[in-house]
C-alpha cells in the first residue's frame, strides 16, 4: 500500500478517535488513500465535548465546521459560582461571541464520531484491529496488528491516544502518573437556563454544565479522590449526596441524569513525548501532547492538529519526513503552554488543604475581566487557529 513520491500518497492511521478521525477525513479530502485501525469495537461514548471556536476553525478546513455547529448546543457567556450561588464571575450574555469570534459549541461525542465518520470513504476504518508495533522503512513505514498481519504504507500517524503504541515507538517508556484526581461525566434529559452555563465551584471540586441541544445539559465534575476508589452505592447517588445543597442548577442537573450517563475516569499525567516525528511516523492528538481536561482542549487541540498535518502534507506531498517535521516544530510551542496551563488549573482546584484550593479558587474574580478575555481568547478565539504559511 506504497505510493509514488506526490500527490495521492498513502497513510496507516493507528486510533479512531477524534484526532484519528479528523486527520483521515482532512487527508482524503486531499486526495490521499488512508486506512484506520481501532482496536475496540465499541467506540460509543455518552458524554460530551465542547469545541471551542479555534476547532471550530480547524473542522472549517477540513470541511466539517458547519455540521458540527448544527448538531451542538452553544454557549455564548460563560459564568462562574462559588457553590452558594455567589456569582464569581457574571459576564456579559454574549462575552464569549465578543471575545472568540463565535460561540463555544457543545456536542455529544458519539455525534461528533458520526460527523467525522460519515466524511470518510465507506471502508476506511477496521475496528478491532489492534497495532502492536510500529516499523520505519526504506520506502516509509508499517504496522504489525495482533492478528499477525503486517501492512505498509508511505506513513504511519500515531492518533491512539495516552497510551499510545506509535509514541512509544518513537520515545520508549512513557510512563502515566496518577493526577491525584477523578472526573465524571454526564447527560442529563433537562434544558439548562443559558445564563447558568459555564462552572459551579466548590472546595477542592468543581461542576461545569453547559447545553447539549435545546432540552439536554451536559456536565462533568471533579474531585480529590485516592486513585481506583469507587462509590459503593453508585457514582450517580453519591454525586447526588454530594451536591444536594449546591445552588441551581446543580442538584437540577444530576437529579435529570441517568445512571448508565455517567462515566467516571480517574485522571493521569503522562510524560510528554519528546519526539513526535521520525521520518515517515507522525503523532497526533493524546499521542502526542496529552493534556487535562480543565481548559477544554484536549480534543479541540486535536483538530488543529489533523487540520495542520494535512496542510503541510498538502504543501510537500513527495516529503512526508519533512513536513512531519515542520507539524512538529509549528504544533510544539502552542501545546507546550496549553498543557502546562491546564496542568495549573487542575492544582489550584484541588490544592490541599481544600481551603487553599478553595481561596484560590474564589481568588478569579479579582482577575480583570479585560485580561480575563484577551487571555482566553489567544486559546481558544477562531483566530487562535492559525494555518502556517508554506
Amino acid at each position: 500500500m506504497t505510493g509514488g513520491a506526490g500527490a495521492g500518497r498513502s497513510f496507516l492511521v493507528v486510533g479512531a478517535g477524534i484526532a484519528g478521525l479528523a486527520t483521515a477525513a482532512a487527508l482524503q479530502r486531499r486526495g490521499h488513500s488512508v486506512r484506520v485501525f481501532e482496536e475496540r469495537r465499541d467506540t460509543a461514548i455518552g458524554a460530551g465535548i465542547s469545541i471551542w471556536p479555534n476547532a471550530l476553525a480547524a473542522l472549517d478546513e477540513i470541511g466539517l465546521g458547519d455540521p458540527v455547529r448544527q448538531a451542538g448546543g452553544r454557549v455564548t457567556a460563560g459564568a462562574l459560582r462559588w457553590h452558594d450561588g455567589t456569582w464569581l464571575r457574571r459576564p456579559s450574555a454574549q462575552r464569549m461571541v465578543k471575545a472568540l469570534g463565535e460561540p463555544l459549541v457543545v456536542i455529544q461525542r458519539g455525534a461528533l464520531g458520526d460527523i467525522l465518520t460519515g466524511a470518510l470513504r465507506d471502508g476506511t476504518v477496521s475496528y478491532g484491529v489492534a497495532v502492536r508495533a510500529v516499523e520505519r522503512t526504506a520506502t516509509g513505514a508499517a504496522v504489525r496488528t495482533a492478528a499477525g498481519e503486517r501492512i505498509e504504507a508511505d506513513a504511519v500517524i500515531g492518533a491512539d491516544g495516552v497510551n499510545s503504541v506509535v509514541a512509544r515507538h518513537l520515545n520508549g517508556a512513557l510512563p502515566a502518573r496518577y493526577a491525584g484526581y477523578t472526573a465524571w461525566r454526564g447527560v442529563a434529559d433537562v434544558a439548562l437556563d443559558p445564563d447558568l452555563a459555564g462552572e459551579t465551584l466548590g472546595a477542592g471540586t468543581e461542576v461545569g454544565h453547559v447545553p447539549l441541544g435545546a432540552d439536554r445539559t451536559y456536565w462533568f465534575a471533579t474531585e480529590r479522590l485516592p486513585e481506583g476508589h469507587r462509590c459503593p452505592d453508585g457514582e450517580l447517588a453519591y454525586l447526588r449526596a454530594k451536591f444536594a445543597d449546591w445552588a441551581h442548577p446543580v442538584p437540577a442537573v444530576l437529579a435529570a441524569t441517568a445512571a448508565e450517563q455517567v462515566l467516571r475516569n480517574d485522571l493521569y499525567d503522562r510524560a510528554p513525548a519528546r519526539t513526535w516525528a521520525a521520518g515517515a511516523v507522525v503523532l497526533v492528538g493524546d499521542a502526542a501532547h496529552p493534556m487535562r481536561p480543565h481548559l477544554g482542549q484536549g480534543g479541540c487541540q486535536g483538530l488543529e492538529d489533523a487540520a495542520i498535518l494535512a496542510h503541510l502534507i498538502g504543501a510537500e506531498p513527495s516529503d512526508l519526513p519533512g513536513s512531519f517535521a515542520r507539524y512538529a516544530a509549528v504544533r510544539r510551542p502552542r501545546l507546550r503552554r496549553l498543557v502546562w496551563e491546564s496542568k495549573l488549573v487542575g492544582r489550584v482546584v484541588n490544592l490541599r488543604p481544600a481551603v487553599l484550593g478553595a481561596a484560590a479558587s474564589r481568588a478569579t474574580v479579582l482577575i480583570p475581566e479585560a485580561l480575563l478575555t484577551r487571555h482566553l481568547a489567544g486559546i481558544a478565539a477562531g483566530s487562535a487557529f492559525r494555518l502556517p504559511v508554506v
